[in-house]
């Protein structure tokens, strides 16, 4: 791959003190993950975004979380259709596979993904209306969830569609059968938590109440 490149030093001089520190205190711990394998408690899908880190938040060792990120943490619906399904294929394995006992959506303040969509669904984006854009086909995901906010005052739809994207993964989670299967087993539990970046806060979604809560 003519086109590939050395890390940066500044990564380099990272990993080095990584592996002097961390990793030298905790060696055995890390060879027993490398021989016993992965056995994470949960699953979290979470965004890309770059100031959305969930182990900080949960103080999560290496192998505790099984971690997906993607844009503005969605879940499609279940589709075997044959084709690409980063996302499903992930939730797959996690369910199927490890056995995990949670699966944790976590939203956030300030995201870029779902901004995209509201500027998408209100005409305001016709960039990522074309079939071209992985961006705006991705984000068609969201778009019964806009159909739920777009009424509301124009100042806070956004936040209402952050914490829709969150709703939208967890029913389409419940699309898939063996995700269906394990939670009416009980052998599994779904949660949906949406995290403001600013403030530190963490709410989850209360099924009782129908609405946020703070944690």
């Amino acid at each position: 791959m003519q086109h590939a490149k050395p890390l940066p030093t500044y990564l380099v001089q990272r990993y080095h003190g990584w592996r002097a520190t961390t990793w030298t205190e905790n060696r055995a711990w890390y060879r027993r993950l490398a021989e016993d394998g992965q056995r994470p408690r949960a699953m979290v899908i979470s965004c890309c975004d770059s100031r959305v880190h969930v182990t900080s938040i949960f103080g999560a060792d290496q192998g505790e979380f099984f971690i997906h990120r993607n844009i503005a943490n969605l879940v499609p619906p279940y589709n075997p259709d044959g084709e690409y399904h980063g996302t499903s294929a992930a939730v797959e394995y996690a369910v199927t596979a490890l056995k995990i006992a949670h699966l944790i959506i976590v939203g956030h303040s300030l995201c870029g993904g779902v901004k995209g969509c509201h500027d998408m669904c209100s005409g305001h984006a016709p960039e990522l209306e074309e079939k071209t854009s992985f961006i705006g086909r991705w984000m068609d995901i969201l778009r019964p969830g806009y159909d739920r906010v777009k009424d509301l005052a124009a100042a806070d739809q956004l936040r209402a569609l952050e914490k829709e994207a969150v709703l939208v993964s967890l029913e389409n989670l419940m699309t898939f059968p063996f995700v269906r299967s394990a939670v009416e087993a009980d052998q599994m539990t779904l949660h949906g938590l949406w995290n403001d970046i600013g403030e530190g806060g963490l709410e989850f979604f209360d099924p009782a109440a129908k609405r946020f809560q703070p944690i």
